[in-house]
């Protein structure tokens, strides 16, 4: 059946409010931009900001569906806050009409003020989708907080005037529109992207369990004894946490860089926890690690050789690291226990780097004549750097990209990597890592007659 069409009346209706809403949002745009725009630009009845309401609430909902991906679903309890927005703007508006004596443009300001809504949808949708640094994203988030401010005091401006002291008391109230609408309603997406399926753990394939055993076997086996009257190195890597890939790609950058520059290859045990790594590194776990460092010292000639341990995980105030490969429940590792594995292998001459937070909590339990011991923060500090898509934490990139390209002294590149890491920090504004050294004597002086 046909349905018979809208009666002629309803058609007109219609086109008088869409013509309306484009006039008002062309308005808008200029507005937003400081380009010329007058108060009689705008069309500004109850229907006329109704049909704003609904088409800014469309255009954010698009917005929303485009950020966090177009498979997904209507968040209702999201709307609530759209809606909250309007008696906030109309009462703003009252407040600069009742400040200027003009009951009659309280509604033309709401309409100007809702008529930006789309420009700056879009341009944040643009914007906050370039691929940037943390602390030019915050300077840019600043920016546009900036823009939205500045936008709402033109239409005042334009809608009211800028005659003294009116304007300055209409822009305070503009202003405390726009701080309760950022600060005090909640942040909420519209579109709630589905859930990514769950993948079982890695290590429930019985094959990558058993694997396990082999590649533990295989790793402790392929250690090569040191040769007499040779001064070597060996390196020991433990990247014990699964939960976050930056671990994983760091340690894999350093063991390829100490097997091809300090001559580390066939001397050299790589432990890592992960998802995708399984069948090419053994776990990290403390039993594991024990038993690399033990294997190691008995490889190499106490008073000739070096070990070279690096340890990259997520820290905690009491100064454990994190360690997670599910389903398995791993022991976390803690300085004092690190500290036996090294005096009960034998192990005389070490460089100790530990790349997380609150890690220079393991300074002094490592600390003796014969170790050099290098942290990425202070025991009371957090590091930064362990986002996902990283492929370096900020003192690993630091550390082994940056500063050992220029010197092959652990000394020299740890002041240097210090001094990147307090730039890096200062430009994103963050709390100093405040990275820390132990030297001591002993290892001092065999590292310089290396």
């Amino acid at each position: 059946m046909i349905s018979p069409p809208p009666p002629r009346n309803t058609r007109s209706s219609l086109a008088v409010i869409g013509s309306g809403l484009a006039r008002n949002v062309a308005s808008g745009v200029r507005l937003a931009l400081f380009l010329p725009v007058r108060v009689h630009d705008f069309r500004a009845t109850p229907g006329d900001y109704a049909a704003l309401v609904i088409f800014n609430f469309a255009a954010w909902l698009a917005a929303s569906a485009a950020r966090t991906g177009f498979p997904g679903e209507f968040d209702p309890d999201a709307a609530l806050t759209v809606f909250a927005e309007i008696p906030l703007v109309l009462g703003a508006a009252f407040a600069v009409a009742a400040f200027y004596g003009r009951r009659e443009i309280a509604l033309v300001l709401a309409v100007a003020w809702a008529s930006t809504q789309v420009l700056l949808e879009a341009a944040g949708l643009a914007l906050f989708a370039l691929p940037l640094e943390p602390g030019a994203l915050t300077l840019l988030a600043v920016a546009f907080i900036a823009w939205i401010w500045a936008a709402a005091l033109r239409a005042v401006a334009v809608c009211a005037g800028t005659q003294r002291p009116q304007f300055y008391q209409g822009a305070l109230a503009a202003s405390a529109m726009i701080a309760v609408a950022l600060f005090a309603f909640p942040d909420r997406e519209a579109w709630i992207a589905p859930e990514p399926p769950q993948r079982p753990p890695a290590l429930a394939d019985e094959r990558l369990f058993h694997l396990q055993g082999e590649l533990i076997e295989r790793a402790l086996a392929g250690v090569q004894p040191g040769q007499p009257g040779v001064r070597e190195q060996y390196f020991i890597g433990f990247a014990p946490d699964a939960t976050q890939d930056v671990f994983l790609r760091e340690m894999r950058f350093v063991k390829r860089l100490f097997e091809e520059r300090f001559g580390a290859a066939g001397r050299s045990i790589t432990l890592a926890s992960s998802h995708d790594a399984l069948e090419e590194f053994p776990i990290a776990s403390v039993t594991n690690l024990a038993r690399a460092i033990e294997r190691v010292g008995r490889a190499m000639n106490r008073d000739e050789d070096l070990l070279f341990l690096f340890i990259t995980a997520h820290g905690d105030r009491e100064h454990r690291l994190s360690a997670s490969q599910p389903p398995l429940e791993l022991a976390s590792l803690t300085p004092t226990s690190l500290a036996r594995m090294l005096q009960d292998a034998g192990i005389k001459w070490r460089v100790v780097v530990v790349s997380a937070c609150y890690s220079g909590g393991f300074i002094e339990p490592l600390r003796d004549d014969n170790s050099l011991v290098i942290t990425a923060a202070a025991p009371d500090r957090s590091s930064f750097g362990c986002e996902a898509g990283r492929d370096f934490t900020y003192f690993g990139q630091a550390f082994f990209r940056d500063a050992l390209s220029r010197t092959r002294s652990f000394i020299e590149a740890f002041h240097l990597a210090a001094e990147i890491v307090a730039r890096q920090e200062a430009a994103e504004r963050l709390a100093p890592s405040a990275p820390q050294i132990s030297v001591g004597r002993g290892i001092a002086e065999q590292l310089d007659a290396r």
